[in-house]
């Protein structure tokens, strides 16, 4: 039993208590009007004008790859990170292109612009930019490196609920972005993810990839465009779309968990200011680029990777619950899915690298308290 968990219970008894009071009275608990409501709550948080609920952050992630292949074409490359989530780079597979790794940034563990640029071709289709860890990994370069080689923007911010760049969302700046509502996640919906976009028409495809490829809950526009005399309106497929809808159940915890998402983000950034400032600055590495962060979790990577056996014996011995290699498990070029299919490495991974092999986070969650953090980092401070 950790004391320290990587998240504390996150659905309170107001949330149970909600749910409960919902599914006694309600007839309806598929995809339907609460799912539509806790969308236009959710953009209206972000600052984007669509959003799309799905099953999660991996469903998110799939629909997104799945708009480039329809907007670019079925064949191609895109840009993805090493530091991130399996399905960042499973979705790029799986909807046929070929996954082109270019090393991160360590200030924000996210893909540099400079590596992006020198993986550029004229097979490029996307960039998959991971905001890792609640870090802001976006800017103005990026941004238009991105425009000028018409390229779509995907940006993950499954673990940076909240993060800013320039005072403004992260999940705002690319063409689309992908969040996840997973239980250990800045707020949850248990299991739940959203498509965000200021593109009406990413939005559109948004909504048939989610639904069978159906047109259905598309806009009149749309359905005229794909309408055929010998095809049921009811039942037109437009795209070769997934069953990734979500339920009114998650979206009424969405919308009830929604309400302290800011105060949770709060105390995320105050628990990150109070760790990295009480870490050694001999032992660890502590040169995060730290405005705009959100931080899902605390990062500790090591300054060399002899100690990193201690340190986990420190943990266990403190019952504090952690992760090896930080977001995803580290270097995801180096997991074995991938050895069965076609990927590209353009450059050295070597912060990619350091981080799979020096790094680890712990939990982050509100209930932190400033004195438990003090206390710990002054035990790994004693390596």
């Amino acid at each position: 039993m950790f004391k320290w968990p990587l998240i504390n219970d996150n659905i309170t008894q107001k949330d149970r208590e909600i749910l409960a009071k919902f599914v006694i009275e309600t007839n309806r608990f598929t995809n339907g009007p609460k799912v539509k409501e806790f969308e236009r709550v959710w953009s209206e948080w972000l600052g984007v004008k669509y959003s799309v609920m799905v099953g999660s952050g991996a469903s998110a992630n799939y629909i997104t790859t799945s708009i480039v292949r329809e907007m670019k074409g079925q064949r191609g490359e895109i840009i993805v990170p090493p530091i991130g989530w399996v399905s960042d780079i499973s979705s790029v597979i799986n909807t046929g292109f070929t996954p082109v790794f270019v090393d991160v940034d360590l200030d924000t563990m996210a893909i540099s612009y400079e590596k992006i640029k020198a993986a550029i071709n004229e097979n490029t289709k996307a960039i998959v930019l991971v905001h890792v860890l609640g870090f802001n990994g976006i800017n103005d370069k990026l941004i238009e490196l991105a425009k000028e080689h018409d390229l779509l923007l995907i940006e993950d911010c499954c673990e940076s609920h909240g993060a800013t760049y320039k005072g403004i969302k992260v999940g705002t700046f690319g063409d689309m972005s992908c969040f996840s509502f997973y239980f250990g996640h800045h707020m949850t919906t248990i299991e739940g993810g959203m498509v965000s976009t200021n593109n009406e028409e990413i939005y559109e495809f948004a909504k048939m990839f989610r639904s069978h490829g159906m047109t259905r809950e598309a806009s009149v526009r749309t359905q005229e465009k794909y309408f055929k005399k010998d095809v049921n309106p009811l039942f037109t497929f437009a795209v070769p779309g997934y069953n990734m809808r979500s339920t009114e159940i998650n979206a009424v915890i969405g919308l009830e968990q929604i309400n302290r998402l800011d105060y949770n983000i709060r105390r995320r950034q105050e628990n990150f200011s109070n760790w990295n400032s009480n870490l050694s600055d001999d032992l660890y590495y502590k040169d995060y680029l730290i405005e705009g962060n959100s931080n899902y979790a605390l990062p500790l990577i090591l300054k060399n990777n002899d100690k990193i056996k201690k340190v986990c014996e420190i943990l266990i011995r403190e019952k504090v619950e952690y992760r090896l290699g930080t977001a995803g498990g580290g270097n995801q070029s180096r997991q074995p899915y991938l050895e069965r299919y076609d990927f590209k490495v353009v450059g050295e991974l070597e912060n990619s690298n350091y981080i799979h092999d020096c790094g680890l986070y712990i939990g982050n969650h509100p209930e932190l308290t400033h004195e438990q953090i003090v206390n710990l980092c002054r035990k790994l401070n004693k390596l």
